[in-house]
């Protein structure tokens, strides 16, 4: 009698007893399938546990998954002010400005420390929660998964037939012939398979959890490599003039922010000086004016003593030092200036660096004349001009002073001249591009209005009242550079990779279990059954199982029904 037929003689008792013990086996060996360790009871701790027993209940709620994603999205939600409102640590002008431009916030931000938001207490505590929580999730699940990996695949459930993909046919093999097929097809198939009173079981997918295992140890790693680019990093910003040079060392930059345990000691040493840059831009059509192409080509020397070396950088191929990158930002003009007192003395000559307001490099800045000035009677003063430079101008009556083309087409420069003090000995830091004027008074010209001209290269301006002369001697150009170090960037893009790939193998690996049952029938004719069990429903299990079942029955095929013999008495 078949398996099928012996089930149609219970009695509905033993049936439903039957059925029961047969869900209860097959959930035992879906279960098993998982290595995530068990929920808590979502009631909350039981009533006089005491401290200990609230201890371990906070312990096992922060180690769950669920409290995991809360605490990650938490901080994703984080670091949302931390993108909107600038932040001290990155430029703390813009920070004052903020502050200007909205003064019935700035209470509120300074206490929730909106203005430090990497660095403070509550982002700090979110992050360190999810780093304990994760490491908690990890260790459990690493202990049970290596459990499973030492483990056999469970005995077959007595119920084949209740299984979500399941077959069975007869064959004239033997049980023993059929099950050593069954293993080696199985073993073909990359299943791990355990022997058994009358069957094979075999079990396949343990990457789906490696998968997953991989992923939350690469959260880790990017939130270690977070926290050590953030305590250890360094950026600092330089503007170097054509024909000048930067050395590494914090006295050389023009801006300079970095990590709480940074060392000025750990900049590498090195050095290099700006030969030439070269800039080219669409001269015609539609797209006139956008640049082409932008490199700097300067002469680099590794180490106090090293060797000097001709290098190219350009956007986006940063020149490589030690862990260090330099990378080229902007570029610019800068015009030379010389101012002479009333006695011809030449007093101030120099390359006064522009700031661009455009795509146009129309720039602006400031030319200030600190020491060596005396008035026509011999009072010390200092000068100050509020510059505009414009590389292409359209030309008298085409317009206000801005620029038609960021190329040196026909460069053209406006000033208006100041006298007074600049303020520079007050202590208090000054904007380089920006002219103080609290303290001065403006030159007028003859209708009494202030005293201002535009100049080409070349040409010379004379100060009302024979207070001396300003001259545009020529253009030279600037390039910005930024030397960053991110020692934590390397680990954490391992980090988003591995998080990827154990991401992909969770998603696309299905955990599964297949079983061969091969016995003998009550008429000596071998009855095989073959079935599937997922972690989870899916249509590729029914279709693993069919191609098994296929291979597995060219080595067992179908046995044929028997002829039966018909009486001699119905001859005809």
């Amino acid at each position: 009698m078949s398996t099928t037929d012996k089930a149609t003689t219970e009695t509905p008792d033993e049936a439903s007893h039957t059925s029961a013990a047969a869900d209860s086996a097959d959930a035992a060996a879906g279960a098993q399938l998982s290595t995530a360790p068990l929920e808590d009871s979502p009631t909350g701790p039981p009533v006089g546990i005491g401290v200990i027993g609230w201890a371990r209940w906070f312990w096992r709620q922060l180690t769950s998954m669920r409290v995991a994603l809360i605490l990650l999205f938490l901080l994703s939600l984080g670091a949302i002010p931390g993108s909107i409102i600038p932040q001290n640590n990155v430029d703390a002008m813009k920070v004052a400005d903020w502050k200007r431009d909205n003064p019935s916030w700035v209470t509120v931000a300074d206490k929730l420390q909106l203005f430090d938001v990497y660095s403070s207490v509550w982002f700090s505590a979110i992050y360190l929660l999810l780093f304990i929580s994760l490491i908690g999730c990890i260790v459990p699940r690493s202990w049970q998964f290596v459990g499973q990996l030492r483990g056999r695949p469970p005995a077959a459930p007595r119920r084949l037939d209740r299984l979500p993909a399941h077959t069975t046919w007869r064959t004239g093999k033997t049980p023993d012939e059929v099950l050593s097929y069954a293993r080696t097809v199985l073993r073909g198939s990359r299943f791990r398979t355990e022997a058994g009173e009358g069957h094979v079981a075999a079990e396949k997918g343990y990457l789906r959890e490696a998968g997953n295992l991989i992923f939350h140890v690469a959260l880790i790693v990017m939130l270690v490599a977070f926290a050590w680019g953030q305590y250890f990093k360094s950026e600092g910003g330089k503007l170097v003039l054509r024909g000048t040079g930067f050395s590494n060392t914090l006295t050389q930059y023009d801006d300079f922010k970095s990590g709480t345990l940074f060392d000025p000691d750990d900049l590498p040493p090195f050095s290099f000086t700006l030969d030439r840059f070269d800039a080219t831009y669409e001269m015609t059509g539609p797209q006139r004016g956008t640049p082409r192409d932008f490199k700097a080509y300067v002469t680099f020397s590794d180490g106090a003593h090293g060797a000097p070396q001709k290098r190219e950088i350009q956007v986006n191929k940063p020149l490589e030092v030690d862990g260090s990158k330099v990378y080229l930002l902007g570029h610019g003009y800068a015009p030379i200036i010389s101012v002479t007192d009333p006695t011809g003395k030449v007093i101030f000559k120099d390359a006064v660096p522009m700031l661009p307001q455009d795509a146009n490099l129309t720039s602006t800045g400031a030319v200030k004349v600190t020491d060596g000035y005396k008035d026509k009677d011999g009072k010390k003063e200092q000068l100050g001009f509020n510059a505009v430079f414009v590389p292409s101008f359209a030309g008298e009556g085409m317009g206000t002073m801005f620029s038609q083309f960021p190329a040196l087409l026909n460069p053209q420069l406006m000033l208006n001249a100041w006298h007074g003090s600049l303020g520079v000995d007050s202590g208090l830091p000054q904007n380089v591009y920006r002219l103080t004027t609290t303290k001065m008074e403006p030159f007028k010209d003859e209708s009494g209005g202030q005293f201002k001209q535009k100049l080409a290269p070349g040409d010379t301006m004379t100060l009302p009242g024979g207070a001396g002369t300003v001259k545009f001697e020529g253009i030279e150009r600037w390039a910005t550079f930024s030397v960053t170090h991110q020692p934590g960037s390397g680990l954490a893009l391992t980090g988003a990779i591995a998080a990827i790939a154990g991401l992909a193998g969770s998603l696309f690996i299905q955990r599964r279990r297949v079983w061969v049952r091969a016995v003998t029938g009550k008429d000596g004719v071998t009855v095989v059954e073959m079935a599937g069990l997922g972690r989870s429903e899916s249509t590729r299990l029914p279709q693993e199982l069919a191609e098994l079942a296929a291979q597995l029955h060219q080595q067992a095929p179908t046995a044929s029904d028997p002829v039966e013999e018909t009486p001699e008495g119905e001859r005809g």
